[in-house]
């Protein structure tokens, strides 16, 4: 692990292996250690770089909100404090996905491939904005608990919540342990994302949309549109898993991301 100080925070990141950077970006509440599997599959053959976002993780922040935008600005912050010049994979799951869209739009040229896994295109509608807000006052006067309660259900297809236990109660430490103020910072971030499904057209990089089959979340047939909306897009649906394919089944996702990469 790494402390890169990035502006007025210092930003924990996790970094494997050599060559073309890979940039792998969390997702809500977690932090580097979703991508664990990939690190592992992926630094004999690229430079793996996983960041604790802004208030996540190792990486402190006392912000009241905290957009997209700056999300992906961050990131592009942090590939020049690490002296990454050459064009990137950016990779991010679920809220990683919604940093992804506002990256390629604010620093195209650092992008050379892009993979979205778990994710949406669309905003809010105006009653999950309200669900949003309502959740991150909530967060800061009673804790993460009844978020998180609400949101494990989701996260995972039913077989692997019984099959992969160890995983399930990790990834729910993990949330447990993110700071409430970070949650609510990041949920009134999201609640403010724009609508990127008529920019889907112009992205002009490779692009690889991931989903597992049983996103309850981000459901196939969704993540299928937005491939179909990008020029030349592939995509791959993971069998058996659900929101969290690359923690529920990081060989294929894994396998996926290098088929792609090739």
């Amino acid at each position: 692990m790494r402390q890169i100080t990035i502006g007025e925070f210092t930003m924990n990141v996790a970094e494997a292996g050599s060559g073309s950077p890979l940039v792998l970006v969390h997702g809500f509440p977690l932090d580097h250690s979703m991508w664990q599997g990939q690190i592992d599959g992926l630094a004999s053959q690229f430079r793996v770089i996983a960041p604790d976002l802004r208030g996540f993780g190792q990486s402190k922040s006392k912000d009241d909100v905290v957009t997209m935008a700056q999300f992906a600005d961050d990131i592009a912050a942090l590939l020049d404090a690490m002296e990454v010049s050459e064009p990137i994979t950016y990779c991010g799951l679920s809220m990683g996905g919604y940093i992804g869209w506002q990256f390629i739009e604010r620093h195209r040229d650092r992008v050379a491939k892009l993979i979205q896994c778990d994710t949406k295109a669309k905003a809010d509608t105006d009653e999950a904005r309200a669900t949003r807000l309502k959740a991150a006052d909530h967060v800061l006067e009673h804790g993460p608990e009844t978020l998180i309660t609400t949101m494990m259900p989701k996260l995972f297809a039913d077989a692997n919540r019984s099959s992969q236990p160890d995983i399930v109660e990790a990834t729910r430490q993990v949330m447990m342990n993110t700071a409430p103020s970070a949650i609510a910072a990041a949920q009134r971030g999201m609640a403010q994302r724009p609508d990127v499904t008529n920019e889907l057209s112009k992205i002009d990089v490779p692009t690889l949309i991931l989903v597992g089959e049983h996103d309850a979340i981000s459901p196939p047939d969704e993540m299928r549109d937005i491939a179909a909306a990008i020029p030349g897009a592939q995509f791959v649906q993971i069998d058996g898993a659900g929101h969290m394919a690359p923690l529920e089944d990081p060989q294929a996702v894994n396998n996926a991301m290098l088929a792609f990469l090739s």
